[in-house]
């Protein structure tokens, strides 16, 4: 529409700035969103026994044995399974080229009897489809996305430029666990006004043996706020672009594996210096396995480069709950409202994640 013969010349100027503020391929498209556009909040319908779920490779490179492994993962839930026209592409380590990755995406969300994309695995890539996605497309037809590691991407892109609650849980080739599948499935199809998660007492056990399974606290307290996070290097890496995280007063949720400490350490201080960590609501790590160093006589451990970052927090701040690249792991709600309780070793939805 074009601007009325009356525009002021304040106004005029605002337009302009906001015109040049994206790359001219952008305007071409039409998609690009803007750094500051936000959406309010909308969830999906939730999942009933019976439902079709669209099985997707928006990031790494599958193979058929991992397809027939997901499908069953699927259909022993309950549900039926909608294999992506491209499923089995390969470009490089990709799971096909981004127009067929983001085909896949797209189709699976404008079909009405797809009520759920489940994706196959993460690995990489998904940072690069963010801006040939339609959002208005997502917004208009929310349903679940469900899937952690690399899926962090679409999750902080669809919550930002779509407004729409997605699920940070297991992918579709993960290992069952009756842990993991509990709260999985009770935040997908059971929406209740509040719901308590407690830790799982498996990896509790595993601490035993293995120290960076324990549950550590930084800083007591309870916090309440919109969850969001999820993979570390993918948090770091959005930092500054139009999908990065919002943890602004929010209970801020960062997971890593195989990954040295002084690379922790890298992107923990890249997310103080690009937002500032004080300004979460809190901070809550999970389990971030095979994060140890290389050479011990050479480096931090994980945990003091992890207190290294929690320790001067005045927000509450906590290690090793269940959730990352791990059986027993939580499903978590993208941007639904949580308690963060440190002295329980809890975290409850203060809301349905859906409808």
């Amino acid at each position: 529409m074009a601007p009325s013969d009356k525009i002021s010349r304040r106004s005029f100027g605002a337009l302009m700035a906001a015109a040049v503020a994206l790359p001219a391929s952008a305007h071409a498209r039409g998609k690009r969103p803007s750094r500051t556009m936000k959406q309010a909040l909308i969830k999906p319908p939730r999942l009933h026994e019976g439902d079709l779920v669209g099985l997707i490779a928006p990031g790494g490179r599958t193979n058929d044995a991992s397809i027939e492994k997901a499908v069953r993962n699927i259909e022993a839930l309950g549900f039926r399974v909608k294999l992506g026209a491209n499923l089995r592409a390969v470009h490089g380590n990709y799971a096909g080229s981004v127009q067929q990755r983001v085909a896949d995406l797209h189709a699976m969300i404008a079909d009405p009897e797809v009520k759920a994309m489940w994706c196959i695995r993460g690995g990489s890539g998904c940072i690069s489809i963010l801006a040939s996605l339609d959002y208005k497309l997502v917004r208009a037809n929310p349903k679940v996305l469900l899937g952690y590691s690399d899926i962090t991407a679409l999750h902080l892109a669809f919550l930002r430029h779509a407004g729409l609650v997605t699920f940070h849980g297991p992918v579709a080739i993960s290992g069952p666990s009756d842990y993991s599948r509990e709260h999985m499935l009770a935040v997908l199809m059971d929406p209740q006004p509040t719901y308590t998660i407690p830790m799982a007492l498996e990896n509790s056990r595993r601490a035993l043996d293995e120290p960076h399974f324990a549950m550590r606290t930084a800083t007591h307290g309870q916090a309440t706020g919109p969850l969001i996070g999820g993979n570390l290097s993918l948090v770091s890496a959005l930092a500054g672009t139009p999908y990065a995280a919002d943890f602004k007063d929010a209970i801020l949720y960062l997971e890593e594996v195989n990954e040295e400490p002084y690379r922790i350490d890298r992107w923990m201080t890249q997310l103080e210096l690009a937002v500032g960590l004080r300004k979460a609501a809190a901070v809550m790590i999970g389990i971030c396995d095979e994060c140890g160093p290389e050479d011990p006589e050479l480096s931090l451990t994980l945990q003091e480069t992890l207190d290294l970052h929690l320790k001067p927090l005045i927000v509450p701040a906590v290690s090793g709950y269940s959730f990352g690249h791990i059986r027993h792991q939580f499903t978590i709600p993208v941007g639904v409202m949580a308690r963060l309780d440190t002295e329980r070793q809890t975290l409850t939805l203060l809301e349905p994640a859906v409808l």
